[in-house]
């Protein structure tokens, strides 16, 4: 009785062992992150075999959802999913217009802030195609680093979709724009990345700094053929050098006016863009990150931040200041 007791112990505690796999980053192992909910979350940065296990679970090709947003049904999202070629031909889907993919981040879902400010503000300012990508199977774990590996498998899965799309629809890989705030930040150039580097524009909105800092699958500035980033609370939520081929950094970067704590900075960045897609911030080229973060930029090139276009051909680190409240535009 006693042999059969210690083996069934063995056998419960090697169920258990939960081995490290990777450190995401350098630093500490655990640290607290604003999640969307407001609250602070005690978050472990070292990989470990559940997440690898939890991560394996998920399948975005079936998991991942994705919604509709036009002139036509600016409110109500039509769906789409991938392989159903009948509700694409039977929803609102314009292939002759832009598409616009927007990407969420850590412990969200459609109604997450990103959609709710940017799925207006991009209508209001252009007849476009709006991709709402809900990955919040994903992304939903409370386990932040199941969350970081989820981020990469889970672009894989937006871009086999966008292919699938392009090649029952004729639409062309030029006519798409990626978004994507926090880890959807780091999301939409694994996107870009696994479509040929060749879409026009993708903008990373605070993309997320804890799990990032040694990645190899951040996001890059050759993922798309103008990448920018807009930088609103380094070192904290966000990630803190500069990652596209453009990288702006309001007000230093880490605090922005009118918030008193991190999550508001890191919404400011989904704030300043929607302005953007209709008013002008101008930017002041810095030499180095360094400089930007404390407003010490004295080179004369100047450069519009955010914006519905691309611009292509720029590159460099910007700085610019906002107000406290809407309008956040100074110009």
């Amino acid at each position: 009785m006693v042999a059969i007791t210690f083996l069934l112990l063995c056998v419960v505690t090697m169920g258990l062992t939960d081995d490290i796999v990777s450190k995401l980053d350098p630093g500490p192992r655990y640290q607290y992150m604003p999640g969307p909910d407001g609250r602070q979350h005690l978050v472990d940065l070292w990989v470990k075999t559940r997440n690898v296990n939890e991560a394996a679970k998920y399948n975005p090709d079936v998991q991942n959802a994705y919604h509709l947003f036009t002139r036509q049904n600016p409110t109500t999202s039509q769906p789409m999913v991938l392989g159903n070629e009948a509700l694409v031909s039977s929803s609102n889907y314009d292939v002759g217009k832009t598409t616009i993919v927007l990407v969420h981040g850590w412990m969200s879902d459609p109604y997450s802030t990103i959609n709710r400010v940017l799925v207006p503000a991009y209508l209001a300012a252009a007849d476009v195609n709006i991709l709402v990508v809900d990955w919040s199977v994903g992304a939903g774990t409370i386990n932040y680093a199941t969350a970081v590996l989820n981020t990469v498998t889970s672009g894989e899965g937006v871009a086999r979709f966008i292919s699938w799309l392009c090649g029952i629809t004729g639409t062309s890989l030029t006519q798409f724009h990626l978004t994507g705030h926090s880890l959807g930040g780091h999301q939409v150039g694994v996107i870009g990345r696994n479509l040929g580097g060749v879409v026009p524009y993708i903008m990373s909105l605070d993309p997320a700094g804890p799990g990032w800092l040694t990645n190899d699958n951040r996001f890059q500035p050759n993922d798309g053929l103008y990448t920018e980033v807009i930088h609103t609370n380094v070192g904290v939520m966000g990630y803190l050098p500069a990652l596209g081929k453009v990288d702006f950094y309001p007000n230093g970067g880490v605090n922005m006016p009118g918030c008193t704590e991190p999550k508001c900075d890191h919404d400011r960045s989904l704030y300043y863009f929607a302005e953007s897609l209709t008013s002008q911030f101008t930017g002041r080229r810095c030499l180095t990150y360094l400089n930007a973060l404390t407003g010490s930029c004295f080179l004369t090139q100047t450069l519009n931040m955010g914006g519905l276009e691309p611009k292509t051909g720029n590159s460099g680190i910007y700085y610019t200041e906002t107000n406290a409240a809407p309008p956040f535009s100074k110009d």
